[in-house]
């Protein structure tokens, strides 16, 4: 979807069966955010602080990442 402040915000084709969310990669580690409400699902490997910002920045983008996941998984379905 994008990437900002060294996070890439993504999702897998894949998916479209699961409530919408988004996956959070940094450096090498990752997590997994449902959205609507937004909360944490997987974490692989991220610190306290990182998971604080990618958590910040799911919320902060999080009505983003809801019209993008019904935009691309709608054609899917």
């Amino acid at each position: 979807i994008f990437s900002k402040q060294g996070f890439r915000f993504f999702y897998f084709a894949n998916e479209g069966k699961e409530p919408p969310h988004i996956h959070v990669q940094y450096q090498s580690s990752a997590a997994k955010f449902w959205l609507c409400p937004v909360i944490l699902d997987k974490n692989l490997g991220m610190t306290a602080a990182e998971l604080r910002k990618a958590a910040a920045l799911v919320i902060r983008h999080e009505k983003l990442f809801k019209e993008k996941w019904d935009a691309f998984f709608s054609h899917i379905k």
